[in-house]
Protein backbone atom coordinates (compact mmCIF):
# COMPACT_ATOMS: atom_id res chain seq x y z
CA UNK A 1 0.00 0.00 0.00
CA UNK A 2 2.76 2.56 0.84
CA UNK A 3 4.23 1.77 -2.62
CA UNK A 4 1.11 2.36 -4.12
CA UNK A 5 0.96 5.77 -2.68
CA UNK A 6 4.47 6.64 -2.98
CA UNK A 7 4.06 6.05 -7.33
CA UNK A 8 0.62 7.99 -6.93
CA UNK A 9 2.35 11.06 -5.11
CA UNK A 10 5.35 10.54 -7.35
CA UNK A 11 3.42 10.61 -10.83
CA UNK A 12 1.10 13.64 -9.69
CA UNK A 13 4.13 16.03 -9.02
CA UNK A 14 5.70 15.10 -12.48
CA UNK A 15 2.68 16.11 -13.50
CA UNK A 16 3.00 19.28 -11.93
CA UNK A 17 6.57 19.58 -12.96
CA UNK A 18 5.57 19.23 -16.55
CA UNK A 19 2.72 21.81 -16.32
CA UNK A 20 4.97 24.07 -14.88
CA UNK A 21 7.92 23.36 -18.18
CA UNK A 22 4.98 23.93 -20.59
CA UNK A 23 3.98 27.03 -18.72
CA UNK A 24 7.36 28.57 -18.81
CA UNK A 25 8.53 28.48 -22.78
CA UNK A 26 8.71 32.09 -23.06
CA UNK A 27 11.86 33.64 -23.76
CA UNK A 28 12.64 35.98 -21.71
CA UNK A 29 16.04 38.40 -22.66
CA UNK A 30 18.32 40.07 -20.56
CA UNK A 31 19.49 42.42 -22.65
CA UNK A 32 17.84 45.99 -23.64
CA UNK A 33 19.71 46.54 -26.86
CA UNK A 34 18.84 42.33 -28.14
CA UNK A 35 15.45 43.68 -27.29
CA UNK A 36 15.14 46.83 -29.04
CA UNK A 37 17.17 44.90 -31.97
CA UNK A 38 14.32 41.86 -31.97
CA UNK A 39 11.51 44.42 -31.51
CA UNK A 40 12.24 46.86 -34.66
CA UNK A 41 13.04 43.61 -36.67
CA UNK A 42 9.55 41.82 -35.93
CA UNK A 43 7.69 45.41 -35.24
CA UNK A 44 6.74 43.98 -31.88
CA UNK A 45 6.70 45.93 -28.46
CA UNK A 46 8.94 44.99 -25.47
CA UNK A 47 7.34 44.19 -22.31
CA UNK A 48 9.71 44.61 -19.65
CA UNK A 49 9.13 42.99 -16.22
CA UNK A 50 11.06 44.12 -13.12
CA UNK A 51 11.14 41.81 -10.37
CA UNK A 52 12.69 40.52 -7.72
CA UNK A 53 13.14 36.97 -7.92
CA UNK A 54 14.66 36.00 -4.95
CA UNK A 55 12.73 38.46 -2.35
CA UNK A 56 9.60 39.70 -3.85
CA UNK A 57 6.35 38.01 -2.71
CA UNK A 58 4.20 39.46 -5.26
CA UNK A 59 6.86 39.38 -8.27
CA UNK A 60 6.46 35.46 -7.40
CA UNK A 61 2.54 35.23 -7.03
CA UNK A 62 2.85 37.19 -10.23
CA UNK A 63 4.96 35.33 -12.61
CA UNK A 64 3.28 31.76 -11.23
CA UNK A 65 -0.51 33.84 -11.92
CA UNK A 66 0.56 35.71 -14.80
CA UNK A 67 3.32 34.90 -16.74
CA UNK A 68 3.03 31.34 -17.06
CA UNK A 69 -0.73 31.51 -17.33
CA UNK A 70 -1.76 30.14 -21.47
CA UNK A 71 -3.61 33.14 -22.02
CA UNK A 72 -0.16 34.96 -21.63
CA UNK A 73 2.14 32.63 -23.44
CA UNK A 74 -0.28 33.01 -26.02
CA UNK A 75 -0.08 36.85 -26.48
CA UNK A 76 3.96 36.65 -25.51
CA UNK A 77 4.00 35.50 -28.93
CA UNK A 78 3.44 39.24 -30.10
CA UNK A 79 6.21 40.75 -27.80
CA UNK A 80 9.29 41.28 -27.17
CA UNK A 81 10.06 39.80 -23.10
CA UNK A 82 12.77 41.17 -21.30
CA UNK A 83 13.20 40.53 -17.27
CA UNK A 84 15.03 42.91 -15.19
CA UNK A 85 15.65 40.59 -12.07
CA UNK A 86 17.16 42.76 -8.64
CA UNK A 87 17.69 39.45 -6.81
CA UNK A 88 19.09 40.34 -3.30
CA UNK A 89 20.99 36.64 -3.98
CA UNK A 90 24.39 37.39 -5.61
CA UNK A 91 24.82 34.29 -7.21
CA UNK A 92 21.39 34.43 -9.11
CA UNK A 93 22.70 37.06 -12.01
CA UNK A 94 26.54 37.68 -12.81
CA UNK A 95 27.88 41.22 -11.29
CA UNK A 96 27.75 42.64 -15.23
CA UNK A 97 23.76 41.76 -15.46
CA UNK A 98 23.12 43.63 -11.92
CA UNK A 99 25.22 46.58 -13.50
CA UNK A 100 22.85 46.57 -16.67
CA UNK A 101 19.50 46.02 -14.39
CA UNK A 102 20.61 48.76 -12.08
CA UNK A 103 21.08 51.30 -15.31
CA UNK A 104 17.38 50.18 -16.65
CA UNK A 105 15.79 50.13 -13.24
CA UNK A 106 17.07 53.90 -13.16
CA UNK A 107 15.57 54.54 -16.67
CA UNK A 108 12.63 52.64 -16.65
CA UNK A 109 11.66 51.84 -12.99
CA UNK A 110 12.67 55.08 -11.55
CA UNK A 111 10.03 54.54 -8.20
CA UNK A 112 11.84 50.80 -7.77
CA UNK A 113 8.40 49.61 -6.94
CA UNK A 114 8.21 45.53 -7.75
CA UNK A 115 6.86 43.80 -9.67
CA UNK A 116 6.39 46.63 -12.13
CA UNK A 117 6.23 46.01 -16.11
CA UNK A 118 6.81 48.70 -18.76
CA UNK A 119 5.85 48.63 -22.09
CA UNK A 120 8.38 50.23 -24.77
CA UNK A 121 8.48 50.82 -28.49
CA UNK A 122 11.57 49.49 -30.53
CA UNK A 123 13.52 52.88 -29.70
CA UNK A 124 12.84 52.40 -26.34
CA UNK A 125 10.09 54.85 -25.73
CA UNK A 126 8.08 53.95 -22.49
CA UNK A 127 3.70 53.39 -24.12
CA UNK A 128 2.64 51.89 -20.60
CA UNK A 129 3.38 51.28 -17.38
CA UNK A 130 1.83 49.05 -14.61
CA UNK A 131 2.85 48.45 -11.42
CA UNK A 132 2.31 46.06 -8.26
CA UNK A 133 -0.17 43.05 -8.26
CA UNK A 134 -1.86 42.65 -4.64
CA UNK A 135 -2.70 39.22 -2.69
CA UNK A 136 -6.28 38.63 -4.15
CA UNK A 137 -4.38 37.13 -7.46
CA UNK A 138 -6.32 39.19 -9.69
CA UNK A 139 -4.90 39.39 -12.92
CA UNK A 140 -7.41 41.33 -14.45
CA UNK A 141 -5.54 45.03 -14.42
CA UNK A 142 -2.49 42.96 -16.22
CA UNK A 143 -4.67 41.24 -19.24
CA UNK A 144 -6.43 44.56 -20.21
CA UNK A 145 -2.85 46.59 -19.81
CA UNK A 146 -1.08 43.78 -22.07
CA UNK A 147 -4.11 43.74 -24.43
CA UNK A 148 -4.02 47.50 -24.63
CA UNK A 149 -0.45 47.66 -25.54
CA UNK A 150 -1.01 44.87 -28.19
CA UNK A 151 -3.94 46.75 -29.42
CA UNK A 152 -2.39 49.93 -29.55
CA UNK A 153 1.33 49.27 -30.79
Amino acid sequence: MKNLILIVAFAFVSSVFSQEEEMSNLNWLTDINQAKSVSSKEKKPILVYFTGSDWCPPCKMLKEDFFNSPAFEEKAKSMVLLMVDMPRRIDIISPEQKEKNIALVHKYNKNGSYPNIVALNASGKVIGEISGYTFLRETDRHDAFVDAVLENY
